[in-house]
């Protein structure tokens, strides 16, 4: 991608977690400088930490060059297999539209793929990393974002994207942030253990009340290097150096595995917490990942969401940096992503209901439903062991055209995909050129469902291309369920803004418009 070049100051990313890198390298690909801080002294390489990487996380750390490196070394899983003590209630596996270059899901170590995104911000010039720099202040004004060092000085960039994770506290209250929400009683114990565990080795397996931890719940992924996650719910005050010493923890290890020889890699206590800011956007300062939003694990939403923030925010600073959008458009990153993180809460919270219920009532609902989930294939639906990840719908966008004869249907079943429509991730593919989303994350795509491209204009890289030459086959244009006449506005970060049924090239103009928040800065200015 070939771009302008950056006229101001560079964008100050605070934290060098994955959001925070992912952020750094998009911004360098739209030729963005980057100033990145953390406050630690260097990358600490402890534990698994987030281990499950989603389809489209992988496509989007393949547009920074690191996506087909992470999904080779990890392990591809694609069977979820829930229980119930010993009795497997149901399993399912991942629908694909079109022919995806990542599997559903890939599941490796963060430290790894932090080491991954390292090398990749090592290879990238307009990219500064720095270790040990504390930030301790911001202030901002109509031209950019200065912030105060520990040590005292002064550090000034054009905007400041907050990466810094759950614990930054005094940095939300600096910019008078809410975090609401609540946090859980239970905690969670984690081991990575080495072992050889045959037939388990591609599937995730999710167990309710086994008798190895009866009345709790366990759950157990792959990693690389016959390396097993397991995660126990243990009761509040769980004190895990007495179980170790004790020889509790492995005979607590031994009922899963048997008596085979195992090492622990890693091993720790975690508690779950459900929190959103009330502000994802604070003028010149954009709150992303875990400092905008916290969920429990149970469904892998956390740093897969976080991805999503940094790739919505980097497509969004570049085109008003580059005065191709107006800066309303930097307000659809809070409308768009506190959306994405309200439906993470929403659903990661009634897995937290089922599985650690808050009162009698749905104590007896959920013995009832594991109960007759044996048996009844009603009660399987209604059996919540966590809806694992998958990216958010913008159909209710400012920037999304609707289109009346594609309305959204709604939250598909687990493991299923809505159909492709406005709001929607592009459906991936093989496709002339390269794949169909690392086409459109070059710019605006404008896909013509016809021989002759529809004529487009507009500030910033877009290009209009015929279905008919881009996908001979077929293959997008049936995952689209593209109909003669149509056309298909992409945004810069693959979702769907519009669909256009037999346009006049100023409807497509108009749809362009809207998805780079043109129309909502003309409203605004009229209102004022």
């Amino acid at each position: 991608m070939t771009t302008a070049p950056w006229t101001g100051e560079p964008v100050v990313v605070l934290g060098a977690g994955p959001v925070g890198q992912t952020t750094a390298l998009l911004l360098a690909r739209w030729g963005v400088p980057t100033l990145v801080l953390d406050r630690r002294p260097a990358r600490d390489r402890i534990g698994s930490k987030a281990i499950c990487q989603q389809r489209a996380v992988l496509d989007v750390w393949e547009s920074v060059g690191a996506g087909r490196r992470i999904a080779d070394e990890g392990v591809t899983w694609t069977t979820a297999r829930t229980f119930h003590r010993d009795a497997e209630l149901f399993s399912y596996t991942f629908a694909d539209s079109g022919q995806p270059a990542f599997p559903p899901f890939v599941n490796i170590s963060q430290t790894r793929t932090e080491e991954i995104l390292d090398e990749c911000i090592a290879a990238q010039p307009l990219v500064d990393l720095r270790w040990g720099h504390e930030v301790t202040a911001v202030e901002q004004d109509a031209a950019g974002v200065s912030v105060r060092l520990a040590d005292g000085r002064d550090l000034r960039g054009s905007y400041l994207v907050v990466c810094a994770g759950a614990r930054c506290d005094e940095l939300r209250k600096l910019l008078g942030v809410r975090f609401d929400g609540h946090s859980f009683d239970d905690r969670f114990l984690i081991c990575d253990i080495r072992t050889d565990l045959p037939g388990w080795a591609t599937e995730r397996r999710f167990y309710f009340d086994p008798e190895w931890n009866p009345g709790r719940q366990v759950l157990i992924h792959p990693c690389p290097d016959s390396t097993f996650r397991i995660d126990w719910q243990v009761p509040a005050g769980y004190d895990l150096e007495a179980e170790t010493a004790s020889g509790a923890l492995d005979r607590r290890i031994r009922a899963i595995i048997g008596d085979r020889d195992y090492e622990i890699v890693w091993k720790s206590v975690y508690r779950f917490h459900s929190r959103v800011v009330d502000r994802m956007r604070c003028d010149r300062i954009l709150l992303a990942g875990d400092a905008a939003h916290l969920v429990s694990p149970f469904g892998a939403r956390g740093l897969n969401s976080g991805v999503a923030d940094a790739e919505n925010a980097a497509w969004k600073l570049a085109y008003v940096g580059y005065g191709w959008a107006p800066d309303a458009l930097l307000d659809t990153y809070h409308a768009e992503r506190h959306a994405a993180a309200r439906e993470n809460l929403e659903v990661t919270t009634a897995t937290m209901d089922f599985l650690v219920p808050p009162d009698e009532e749905r104590a007896r609902h959920r013995v009832d439903v594991l109960t007759r989930a044996a048996t009844d294939p009603a009660a399987r639906a209604m059996v919540d062991s966590g809806r694992l990840s998958e990216p958010f719908w913008y159909v209710d966008s400012p920037l999304t055209t609707a289109d009346p004869s594609r309305p959204f249907p709604g939250r598909p079943p687990r493991g299923q995909v809505p159909p492709a429509g406005p709001g929607v991730l592009l459906p991936d593919a093989p496709v002339a050129g390269g794949r169909a989303r690392a086409l459109a994350r070059d710019g605006f795509l404008v896909l013509c469902h016809g021989n002759t491209p529809v004529p487009v204009s507009g500030p910033g890289p877009v290009r209009s291309l015929a279905l008919a030459d881009l996908d001979p086959d077929g293959t997008l244009t049936a995952a689209l369920g593209a109909r003669p006449g149509e056309v298909w506005v992409v945004r810069p970060d693959a979702h769907i803004a519009a669909v256009l049924a037999d346009p006049a090239p100023a409807d497509v103009d108009a749809a362009l418009r809207r998805a780079t928040a043109a129309d909502l800065a003309r409203e605004a200015k009229l209102v004022s």
